[in-house]
């Protein structure tokens, strides 16, 4: 039997200038539509404004391994977002990248 890649969650926060959040979280749908559309190792792709902190944006990323992880960087929708945001101003950021043995349905 093949040995499994553990699967990787990213999650954390990304804070910009109010002004900004909402332009880059219309960056991140989209984003997100592709990654999710085009990429067969994205399992889960979220970024959501936090309802209580008006800067801040919520991440939540799942993939199958940290190769998948390693290609989402190259890919050409991800470099069209880097260059559609780059003028944004980000404030803050804790991301954390999470190695997952094993998972199990709650409900």
């Amino acid at each position: 039997m093949a040995e499994q890649a553990e699967q990787i969650i990213v999650s954390g926060w990304m804070d910009y200038e109010v002004a900004d959040r909402d332009v880059m979280l219309g960056h991140l749908v989209e984003l997100g539509r592709r990654t999710r559309a085009e990429e067969p190792g994205c399992l889960d792709y979220a970024m959501t404004a936090d309802p209580t902190e008006g800067r801040r944006i919520r991440v939540y990323e799942r993939w199958v391994s940290q190769q998948a992880l390693d290609a989402h960087f190259t890919t050409a929708h991800m470099k069209e977002f880097r260059a559609a945001s780059s003028g944004l101003v980000r404030v803050g950021v804790s991301l954390q990248a999470h190695m997952v043995a094993a998972s199990r349905v709650m409900r």
